[in-house]
């Protein structure tokens, strides 16, 4: 049924498929198609795969980086999202990924106007009293333009581009088709689950193309920062945004990225690097929902030295359960603790079952030594996350995907404020957060709290057993439970086996004579005669059977040294 599925979608989506399948070969992927199947279904020339062209001068993970632009915006979304996972990449096509880029020309105004027409069911002059035709930003899914409502608010408008999410959703099937050919083909594809991550850069995707998602991330930001004069997060205009038009708040502000522009109108560069570490780990760490992409475009500050956050489009969340992880890590490297590490990492099961531990202890041990003289002054958190994330991926240890958000965001964070100010570390921001995190979670109620928590947790675990034990004996009764067994030491298990089953059936023997004798004595004292039969002792030699086989049973197990 699923290949049926999967012959229907080519079908369905052929000429996108070439489309894909000649980028692939014409930059030396030709390979991946032949091996999957798909070099003759559609139709290719094998030729194709001895072209040269000028990719030789590139290398490999140049070629994926070119690819990945030429495929479109869907392909350049993927290679961003996988620049965050460093733990299951090389370094060297993290490198590449990092370098794509989503910058396309603007759609033209008379689009833009339709599709605002469209969604928001007004004349678009009858909403704005102005609407800049030309848009401040432009990138692979959306733009934004300049307004003015008619009450003379400043807003902005995001506009989604025409027919994006068609184009994508094709894009997606192709990609989970793909992925599950890989998988059938390549062991590497197999083991780190190709279409599992596809399905969550599906969900991550299909979200960023739901304007009101990031409507409701930039509300949930802003009640993190209530009260907090530090920073800022445009309103939202939910009466003009739907899922392909979102409507906030105009704040005018210089992005971070015009470091010499912040210089020249007096800006105080070190605050406003304290400020937007102090803001992003106060998201991370205290409420577990942070701004995932807080690079210098996104990031402006006001005249008041406050910090503006811009587009919600990518906002990390942490479970109670994965913030607790992160806060225990956190404590463990600043204890430059090794061990504590490790049993961080087990307890969120990303240790894979046949790792080396030994090798993993080395590794990590030898991360602790090179940071552990070192001041917080020369201590680069980027360079860390980096190393530990290459450390990782040499293990295969598969950093949740939350987790590697979180470390991703530090890195750019700690790019941002080192443009701002090269001397400052952002570890010296850190430390206290963690000293913080050490204190709240020694509070004896907070400890309490915890210990009622997993003791609940046993409690479920345990009345479950019962259930999960009829599940396996019934599994067992339909033969859909087999069991395998390797054993250096096979053959002696045997024996062994053996000789305990003979000693087992000698003891079931020698108890069925016990109660055959026992009922011929019980019926010799109640006829209150001696028993015999056909004038034989039977009584007297009974006994003396039966107490020859417990000499010869003792006598076995006494060999045995049982």
């Amino acid at each position: 049924m699923v290949g049926g599925h999967m012959l229907g979608r080519r079908v369905r989506h052929l000429s996108r498929y070439k489309d894909i399948a000649q980028i692939l070969v014409a930059n030396g992927f030709g390979w991946f198609i032949d091996e999957i199947g798909l070099l003759d279904l559609l139709s290719l020339p094998r030729r194709l795969l001895s072209g040269r062209e000028d990719r030789e001068s590139m290398s490999t993970y140049e070629r994926v980086r070119v690819v990945l632009e030429k495929l479109g915006p869907t392909f350049v979304k993927l290679g961003q999202i996988a620049s965050l996972r460093a733990d299951v990449f090389p370094p060297e096509l993290i490198e590449q990924l990092a370098k794509l880029q989503d910058d396309v020309p603007p759609v033209a105004f008379s689009e833009v106007k339709k599709i605002v027409e469209d969604e928001l069911g007004q004349p678009l002059y009858e909403i704005f009293r102005a609407f800049d035709e030309e848009p401040v930003g432009s990138a692979s899914i959306g733009q934004v333009h300049r307004a003015e409502l008619q009450n003379g608010d400043e807003v902005a408008v995001k506009v989604q581009r025409p027919d994006i999410r068609r184009k994508i959703e094709v894009d997606l099937d192709i990609l989970m088709d793909l992925a599950r050919l890989a998988e059938r083909h390549f062991e590497w594809a197999a083991y780190y689950e190709l279409t599992g991550v596809v399905e969550e850069f599906r969900h991550t995707l299909l979200n960023e193309l739901n304007y009101t998602v990031e409507a409701h991330n930039a509300d949930r930001l802003r009640r993190v920062h209530e009260g907090d004069p530090g920073v800022r997060i445009p309103e939202i205009y939910w009466e003009y945004t739907t899922p392909r038009v979102l409507t906030m708040e105009y704040v005018r502000g210089i992005k971070l990225q015009n470091r010499d522009e912040l210089l020249a109108e007096g800006y105080r560069t070190d605050e406003i690097a304290r400020r937007v570490t102090h803001a992003v780990l106060t998201q991370m760490l205290v409420h577990g929902v942070f701004h995932a992409d807080p690079h210098p475009g996104n990031l402006a500050v006001l005249p008041d030295h406050s910090i503006l956050f811009m587009d919600f489009g990518m906002v990390g969340r942490l479970s109670a359960d994965m913030k607790q992880h992160l806060a225990a890590l956190v404590i463990a490297l600043m204890r430059r603790d090794t061990r504590a590490i490790l049993r961080v990492l087990n307890r969120m099961g990303v240790v894979p079952p046949d790792i080396d531990e030994h090798r993993l202890y080395r590794d990590v041990d030898h991360l602790r030594e090179k940071y552990y003289e070192l001041p917080l002054t020369q201590i680069s958190l980027g360079e860390a996350v980096s190393e530990l994330f290459a450390v990782a991926y040499r293990h295969r240890v598969r950093i949740p995907s939350d987790l590697a958000l979180v470390g991703k965001t530090l890195v750019t964070v700690e790019g941002v404020v080192e443009g701002l100010d090269p001397s400052f570390r952002i570890l010296h921001i850190a430390e206290p957060f963690g000293r913080a995190l050490l204190k709240e979670r020694a509070r004896p109620r907070q400890f309490a709290s915890y210990l009622a928590r997993g003791a609940v947790e046993g409690l479920e675990f345990l009345s479950d057993v019962p259930r999960h034990v009829i599940d396996i004996l019934r599994h067992w009764r339909q033969g859909k439970i087999r069991i395998e067994l390797e054993m250096a030491e096979l053959d002696a298990l045997t024996r062994q086996l053996v000789r305990i089953g003979n000693r087992l059936s000698f003891s079931i023997t020698l108890l069925a004579f016990s109660i055959f004798m026992t009922g011929l004595l019980i019926a010799t004292v109640l006829k209150k005669s001696p028993a015999g039969l056909w004038s034989f002792p039977t009584t007297e030699v009974g006994v003396a059977v039966g107490l020859f086989l417990l000499f010869l049973l003792i006598l076995s197990i006494w060999r045995s040294n049982k």
